[in-house]
């Protein structure tokens, strides 16, 4: 039997419909109501920070990171999505690792989510302070995680956080 070899890149355009349908198999209908979601919608994703995983032809894995602010720019991860066929392979790890290393080289300093602080902390996030930032819904706060891609970015933010919405 052959493996695979697993191939990291930019999201294409073309990616769409498939990211939809991996985000409806891993996250299912309830998805748009979740906080998390919440957070990223009305915004487009920033192209040349979205990446996909893909095995042979199929694509197994996106991660998306788009603008938003809270008093100064910052990003939004998400949704980071693995196909449930695919988990514990490395491919969340991956994709985390090249979007991170995209932002951080483009000089974005700080990137919000809500996630698994346990999952997130080995790329370097951990939960927000409470009151500093506000999602705009109900979130655990042991969930609501930040990471500082360059040093003092967290100091320059407070408030509300709302993505940068479509033009």
């Amino acid at each position: 039997m052959t493996s695979l070899p697993l191939v990291l890149r930019m999201e294409h355009p073309g990616d769409a419909a498939a990211i939809e349908r991996l985000h409806a198999r891993a996250f299912g209908p309830g998805r748009f109501a979740r906080t998390a979601y919440r957070l990223r919608e009305g915004t487009a994703p920033l192209a040349d920070l979205c990446f996909t995983a893909l095995i042979g032809t199929d694509l197994v894995g996106s991660v998306r990171l788009g603008p938003a602010e809270a008093q100064a720019p910052l990003l939004v991860l998400g949704p980071l999505t693995v196909d449930p066929s695919f988990e514990g392979r490395g491919i969340g790890g991956a994709l985390m690792r090249a979007s991170l290393d995209a932002a951080r080289g483009a000089g974005h300093g700080l990137v919000v989510l809500v996630g698994d602080a346990p999952y997130y902390r080995r790329f370097g996030f951990s939960p927000v302070p409470p009151g500093r930032l506000i999602p705009p819904g109900p979130v655990d706060p042991t969930r609501f995680l930040w990471c500082e891609l360059v040093s003092g970015a967290a100091g320059t933010v407070s408030g509300n956080v709302s993505a940068v919405r479509r033009r």
